[in-house]
Formats: C-alpha cells, sequence, structure tokens
C-alpha cells in the first residue's frame, strides 16, 4: 500500500498508463524507449508498492485488472489536479496579489479624482488579482494612519516633518481667502489691512498650514478641520478664511462667495505622495505606486 506518494510513484503510475493505452507491454516499448523486461519489472515493482496486481499478461494476452481499472480513474484524476496546479501556479508567479489601500485628502479637484481614477484602470490592466481600498480622511488622521501601517499610500498635503515618511510632490492648489454676501467687506473691492483685521477668521487646526496663510488674523471664533466646515462658517457672513479655489469656484459663480484681494492673499498648497519608509511595499504596492506616479507626471 502507498503511503507518502514520492517522484518515482509518479513515474511508475505514468508508465502503467503508458502501458495499458498501448495495450500491452509489447506495444508499449517504442512509446517509453524500454525494453519488455525493464517494463515488466517496473510494473512489478509498482503492484508491490501497491499490494495488488494491475494487469494479467500471458497466453491470453494482455488485460486490467478490476483493481487496476479502479487505479486508472484515480491516477488521471490525479494527473489532472497536478496539471491544473501546475497551470495555477504558473499564473500566479507573474501575478500581482494582495491588497494596496490609498489614503486621499477630501475635497480634493476633480482633475486629481480622474488622475487617480487613471491610476486604477492602469493599474488594472495588469496581470492582477488586487483589492484596492480607496480612503478620504484629513491629512492629520491619513498620517495617523500611515504611521500605523494602516495605509500602504496617501495623497494629501502634509506638514512633510514625518521622518518616518517618504514624500513625492504631485501636484499644487491655490487657496484663496473668502467671504460672503452678509460679510461687511463683500462689497468692499480692496478692503485694508485694519478692516481684515477686523475679521473674524475660520481656524485650521492642522497647524503648519498657518505659516503659510498670507492672512494672519488674530480675531478667530470659528473652527473646522474640513473643507465643508470651512465653507459653511463663511456662508454665515460673519467669517472670513481660505478655501480651495476648485472648491470655492461654482460658489462664486453664484455670487455667493467672494475672494479678497485675490493673489495678494491667497498662497499655494502642496500636495504629496506619502508612504511609510520602514513599510516594505509589496509588488502589488510598488506597481500601483508606479501607476499612480504616471498618471500625475
Amino acid at each position: 500500500m502507498l503511503g507518502q506518494l514520492h517522484d518515482i510513484d509518479l513515474q511508475l503510475l505514468r508508465l502503467f498508463v503508458r502501458v495499458v493505452e498501448c495495450g500491452g507491454f509489447s506495444a508499449a516499448q517504442g512509446e517509453l524507449g524500454l525494453s519488455q523486461s525493464s517494463i515488466s519489472q517496473q510494473m512489478a515493482r509498482l503492484e508491490t508498492r501497491l499490494g495488488y496486481r494491475l494487469c494479467s499478461r500471458g497466453k491470453g494476452g494482455f488485460s486490467v485488472t478490476p483493481k487496476g481499472e479502479q487505479l486508472l480513474i484515480a491516477i488521471r484524476s490525479l494527473f489532472e489536479s497536478i496539471e491544473t496546479f501546475r497551470h495555477q501556479s504558473n499564473g500566479v508567479a507573474g501575478r500581482l496579489i494582495g491588497e494596496v489601500r490609498l489614503g486621499v485628502s477630501e475635497a480634493v479637484d476633480r482633475s486629481v479624482l480622474q488622475r487617480v481614477a487613471a491610476a486604477i484602470r492602469r493599474f488594472r490592466e495588469r496581470d492582477e488579482s488586487v483589492r484596492i481600498e480607496l480612503i478620504s480622511a484629513m491629512p492629520g488622521e491619513m498620517e495617523r494612519l500611515l504611521l500605523q501601517q494602516r495605509l500602504d499610500l496617501a495623497i494629501g498635503y502634509f506638514s512633510l516633518a514625518q521622518r518616518a515618511f517618504d514624500y513625492r510632490q504631485l501636484f499644487s492648489e491655490t487657496q484663496h481667502l473668502y467671504c460672503a454676501p452678509g460679510h461687511p467687506l463683500f462689497l468692499v473691492q480692496e478692503p485694508d489691512d485694519a478692516a481684515l483685521q477686523a475679521c473674524d477668521r475660520v481656524d485650521h487646526p492642522y497647524r503648519f498650514l498657518r505659516s503659510d496663510e498670507p492672512f494672519q488674523g488674530k480675531l478667530c471664533s470659528a473652527r473646522a478641520e474640513q473643507v465643508e466646515g470651512t465653507l459653511t462658517f463663511i456662508l454665515s457672513g460673519r467669517h472670513v478664511g481660505y478655501l480651495p479655489d476648485h472648491y470655492a469656484r461654482s460658489w462664486q459663480d453664484q455670487g455667493l462667495l467672494r475672494p479678497l484681494r485675490a493673489g495678494e492673499l491667497s498662497f499655494e498648497v502642496a500636495f504629496h505622495l506619502a508612504r511609510h519608509r520602514a513599510q516594505v511595499p509589496g509588488d502589488a504596492q510598488k506597481a500601483f505606486e508606479e501607476d499612480l506616479l504616471a498618471a500625475f507626471a
């Protein structure tokens, strides 16, 4: 009886199948390149390993025993499984597998989403079987998730102060200082510094941006982490605050927002692709990062 299956056992099983398909030992000599006596010896060895007769050969000719017929069915099933495994294992060798987790800042321009979509489309054209997860979050939250290695990559405006991260700049967006109808400066074409300092501004808690903001008003009774919150405060007509121009444009076109001293009080915010340098990326993460960089090139 067979215990563990070794390579020699597979060779003997294949020999048995060829002998049966050829109709006997003598007919199988040319197919196998072996003498009849050698085939007979190997068949005897297989029967010894199994513990039962597989075929009869004598004056009555060659025939397969009932147990031999049952074994043939099992052998063909085994070889089909081996062939399936071979094809699948060869396919996995060049295939990208696993998971990619990407964080993207909230309220980015539509062109940014289109480029991320282009990167996904390009990645899906690869030989892959990868689950992609997209997370929209504030920059501080994305940095936390990167540090915890719960994100592979993140696109956002970061402080660049995290030594644990690698950064690649992708694009920048322009931020203007806005007010809305009902605010004392909404109808003032060029408000002076004193008028601006009298304004109650919206504070953004992501601190590193404050040093870049040209308007540093001291009066501040509103606080919002997200763009939507900042917009809501501004629309109240009681506060001024910074918004991305792409986000504010439709509101401005409707006459519901107006930039204050555009250009002079505007500034650029750089967006980067960040990843944790201690997190060794897999092939899928590397390929997706390549496609992202190509999309933003």
